[in-house]
């Protein structure tokens, strides 16, 4: 169950900083529903993260829960952002994401 957690950890994280790149866009009320949006964010994810290495070594969590939100953050960016989608971004997320399901299989 705390894996579960973790990874829904790491989507919050992800969150945070989709909602911080999207202040940077806006203005007014707008701009501050993202700020609400990006400390619920932060929060959520910090407090499952917290839960979630009730059983899971820190050493295992911290860095999956940082590949996930890292993962989400790039996909985020390409898909709603526009950023560039080149060789060596794809083939350094899918390293990332390798080395995040390793340190997973090692736990």
């Amino acid at each position: 169950m705390n894996w579960l957690i973790l990874i829904v950890a790491g989507l919050f994280e992800a969150g945070f900083a989709f909602c911080l790149g999207k202040m940077k866009e806006t203005v007014g009320v707008e701009h501050w529903a993202w700020c609400a949006g990006f400390l619920a964010s932060l929060s959520l994810s910090m407090v499952l993260l917290a839960k979630a290495v009730h059983t899971i070594p820190i050493g295992t969590a911290y860095p999956v829960w940082t590949g996930i939100g890292a993962v989400g953050t790039v996909v985020a960016g390409i898909v709603f952002f526009k950023e560039p989608v080149t060789f060596w971004r794809m083939f350094f997320i899918f390293t990332l994401i390798a080395s995040v399901v390793g340190l997973k299989m090692a736990h």
